[in-house]
C-alpha cells in the first residue's frame, strides 16, 4: 500500500465530509445545545494530545525520525485546553444577546463544568450516559481510540500511527474548518479570528496553521515506513478513529443539531 492509498482512504471515509457543523451552523442552536457540543468536542481533543508511550515506542523499534516527527505534534498541542474553553465560553456569551454566562473566560473550570451541565441536561435521559464524567458511550468510544498509544508493543505502535495519520487528516480538513465555518463564517456568534478568545481557531486553522503542519508531520512519517508488513496494523488504527469519530458525530448531530431543527420548524 502506498502512503496516497491511505490517505485517500481517509478522505474518502464518511467522517471527512460529515455535516455535523454545516448543520450546526443551519439550525442555529440553542445556548444549552452548544454547551452540550463544546462538552462531547472538548472531551475528544483532550484525549488526542498525550503522546503517552507512541514516541518512545517508535524509538524502541528504530525509527527515532517518526518519533520526533510525533513528538513535534504532540509539542505543538500541549496546553490548548484552556484555549478551547475560552473559545467555548465566548461562543455561549454571543449566543445570548446581551448577556454574558462568563464573566472570566480563563476560568477553565467554571466553563467546562457549564459544559458538562448542558450535555446532562440535554443528553443524560439517553443510554448509557455516564453523569459522572457527561459522556454518552460513543464519546468514550472516540477518546479510547488512543488508549493504543499507552503501549509500545510493536502492533500498537503501528497502530497508533494509523490512528494519527487519520487524526491530522480529519482535524485539518473536517474539524477545524468545520468549527470556522459555524462558528465565524456563519455570522451567527459575531466572532471573528481577530478576538483574542478565538485564537484556539487561528491557531489551528489554514495553511500557516499549526493542523497542517501536524498533517505533514503524520504524512511524512506513515508514508515513511508503510509496508506489507504493517499496513493492517495502520489502517485499522485508522479505520478505528474514523469509525469511532464519525459515530459521535452522529449522535451529536441527531439529538443536538437535528432534534433542536425540528424542534424549531414544529
Amino acid at each position: 500500500m502506498r502512503i496516497e492509498t491511505l490517505v485517500d482512504r481517509v478522505k474518502t471515509h464518511r467522517c471527512y465530509s460529515h455535516p455535523i457543523f454545516h448543520n450546526w451552523a443551519r439550525v442555529n442552536p440553542g445556548t444549552e445545545a452548544i454547551g452540550a457540543l463544546f462538552h462531547h468536542i472538548r472531551s475528544f481533543c483532550d484525549a488526542t494530545r498525550p503522546g503517552w508511550n507512541l514516541p518512545e515506542g517508535l524509538k524502541q523499534i528504530g525509527l527515532p525520525t517518526e518519533s520526533h516527527l510525533l513528538q513535534e505534534i504532540v509539542d505543538s498541542e500541549e496546553n490548548h485546553g484552556p484555549e478551547l474553553a475560552m473559545m467555548a465560553g465566548h461562543i455561549i456569551n454571543r449566543s445570548v444577546p446581551g448577556k454574558a454566562l462568563f464573566d472570566d473566560l480563563s476560568d477553565q473550570a467554571h466553563i467546562e463544568s457549564m459544559l458538562k451541565r448542558c450535555s446532562d441536561e440535554l443528553l443524560g435521559q439517553l443510554p448509557g450516559y455516564d453523569f459522572a464524567t457527561g459522556l454518552m458511550p460513543q464519546t468514550k468510544k472516540a477518546i479510547h481510540t488512543f488508549e493504543a498509544r499507552k503501549s509500545t508493543a510493536p502492533q500498537d505502535v503501528y497502530k497508533s500511527l494509523g490512528t494519527a495519520l487519520a487524526l491530522e487528516i480529519i482535524s485539518n480538513r473536517q474539524l477545524i474548518p468545520g468549527e470556522k465555518a459555524c462558528l465565524i463564517d456563519s455570522g451567527l456568534y459575531r466572532a471573528s479570528f481577530d478576538e483574542p478568545a478565538m485564537h484556539y481557531l487561528l491557531e489551528h486553522y489554514g495553511e500557516t496553521g499549526a493542523e497542517c503542519q501536524h498533517e505533514q508531520n503524520a504524512i511524512e512519517a506513515v508514508g515513511s515506513v508503510l509496508s506489507a508488513e504493517n499496513s493492517t496494523a495502520i489502517v485499522q488504527g485508522a479505520d478505528d478513529f474514523l469509525n469511532n469519530l464519525e459515530a459521535l458525530w452522529d449522535l451529536l448531530d441527531a439529538t443536538l443539531l437535528q432534534a433542536e431543527g425540528s424542534r424549531a420548524a414544529a
